[in-house]
Formats: C-alpha cells, structure tokens, sequence
C-alpha cells in the first residue's frame, strides 16, 4: 500500500546535533510523524542502531515504515507502536527498550495532518470537525463545540489558545448550535471571523487560537506533555538526552519549567535533585534559511537536557 504523507522535519540539523546519535546507539521518537527526524537518526546509527517509533496516528506509522523500507533500513533496527506517548515507560517495558541514548519529541500536528481536510485540523479548506491526532479514539472537536456548555466553552478556548475573545466566540457558538449542530471547518472559522472581525494589526486568521485550543482540548495535549517529561528523563542512561520541539508558548512554558525542575534549578528552594543538566540555555530556532524554505519552522523551540549519573 502506497501511504501518501508529507511532512517536513523541523529543526533537523539542531536536533542531530543535540542527539549526537551514534552507531549502536538505542533511540526513541515519541512523535514519529512521517519519520523525517527518524529516519536521519536511523541513518547516523548505522549498522547497528536501534530505533523505537510511537505515533498516535495510524497513517503516519505507515508512512514511516514505507519510508524506512524505501530507504534501506533493516527491519530488525526499528519498532513501531501505534498509541500515545503518555505511556511511554509502558511501551518502552513492552518492547523491552530501557537505558535509551536519545529520547526525540517533536509536539504539535505534522503538515500532513494540517493539509489533509478529512482531518479538520485547519481552516484553509473545508472539512468535519474531527482534529484528533488518533482518529480511531475519543470526542472530536464537533463533540466539543456542540456539547460543552457555554462557559467551559469559551474556559477552553480562553485556555489553550489565549484567546481573548473567548467569551463572545462561545456565545456565538452557543447561539449557532441551537439553529443547528456545527459540524464543519470553514462553518466553525466563518463563525470566528464575524464574531471578532479581522483586527488590523493580526497577522493570521481570526480562528486560528480557537483551532487551537479545540485541537489541544480534543488531544489532551498539555495532560500528554506533563506525563510523558518525566518518563523520558527516567528512561534516558547517563549521558543520554532528551530534545523536545514546541510550536506554542503553552508547551514551550511546560517545556522549560519541567527542565529547570529537574536540572535543579533554583538550588535549596527546588525538592528536585538534580537529574539532568541543561544543553540549550535558551531555545534553538530555525535559521532564516529554513523558515523561507519551512514557513510552518518559524514557531519551532528546540529545548535539549542530557541525563546525569545519580
């Protein structure tokens, strides 16, 4: 079966050279996407790397192993799991795949995913209001918006997209729902628009922080970040790192507290002791060059800690 996914890895360069992946080494992707980020770790481990890949969505596995067969890539180096990486410890146990080199997290929604509208995770063409990550599972984004009422609405939507006309959008959502169910993309943007009007100063569309928030709520995304930082730090050997990609200052921030926590930042005053050290004292981003070539880059924080001995 030929599986039709494009997605551009971000920060490819930064994230290798974060990783320092080695041959022999024993690596994770817990966002294996279309295996860009993957398949260079795969690439740089050679003969014998080994290669652990979780994705919650079913398309992007395929992909991926279409990828890795197509580039030569010996099936006994990678294992690829359908599921969240919420649970990584469990996974990483069920393939038998402790003291790990590199553990890579590359959050958000891949472009695939934004452009393929069944998907209705963007706005650009029509679709259902779908947005989950794992289509197989759970509420879509339409469940939300026609179920929650009117203040846990616009408590979301205020939440996870810093949106502050929050308020008004779920009014009009509200409104709208009891005419009829909103059921589609462009019919959930249009309602946006011409409730808070186009600001003149607003770079992109009136919608976009509430497709954010809904596809956050819809994915449990924050939840899934704060439990998987904590298993990837206890999963890495000495000397082994972690690099997390975020495209939004609310996983960003989740991000850089968790990493200050346990670097044992702010001495007597953190319970933590130290467990990691911090690689990237700020964030890496991409270079000019990839943005005009990625413009989806321009938002990518690359956040680096590597495990210390007890």
């Amino acid at each position: 079966m030929h599986v039709s996914f494009h997605h551009v890895a971000v920060l490819l360069n930064e994230v290798l050279a974060a990783l320092q992946p080695q041959s022999g080494g024993r690596f994770l992707d817990g966002t294996l996407g279309g295996g860009g980020h993957a398949s260079a770790i795969l690439a740089a481990t050679q003969p014998t790397g080994l290669l652990l890949g979780i994705d919650a969505d079913p398309a992007a596995l395929a992909a991926a192993q279409a990828r890795f067969v197509a580039a030569g890539v010996a099936p006994e180096r990678f294992i690829l799991h359908h599921g969240s990486f919420a649970q990584l410890a469990q996974i990483v146990q069920q393939h038998g795949f402790a003291q790990l080199d590199g553990i890579m997290l590359d959050l958000g929604v891949s472009s695939h995913q934004l452009d393929t509208p069944a998907r209705g995770f963007s706005f650009t063409s029509d679709g259902p209001l779908d947005m989950r990550l794992d289509p197989t599972r759970g509420p879509t984004a339409a469940d939300l918006v026609n179920g929650l009422d009117e203040i846990a609405l616009a408590d979301l939507i205020y939440r996870y997209g810093e949106e502050r006309g929050s308020r008004r959008i779920a009014r009009q959502l509200v409104t709208q729902r009891k005419r009829a169910p909103l059921t589609s993309t462009a019919e959930l943007a249009s309602l946006v628009a011409r409730t808070l009007g186009r600001g003149g100063r607003e770079r992109i569309h009136p919608a976009t922080r509430t497709f954010q928030a809904l596809r956050i709520a819809v994915n449990g995304e924050l939840e899934q970040l704060e439990a998987v930082l904590p298993q990837a730090v206890d999963l890495l050997r000495p000397g082994g790192r972690l690099a997390v990609i975020s495209f939004h200052s609310l996983e960003d921030r989740i991000v850089k507290h968790f990493f200050r926590a346990v670097s044992g930042y702010g001495g007597n005053a953190n319970p933590h002791p130290p467990q990691v050290c911090i690689i990237t004292k700020k964030p890496l981003v991409a270079t000019p060059e990839e943005t005009a070539q990625n413009p989806r880059a321009r938002s990518a924080k690359l956040r680096v800690v590597e495990r210390i001995t007890e």
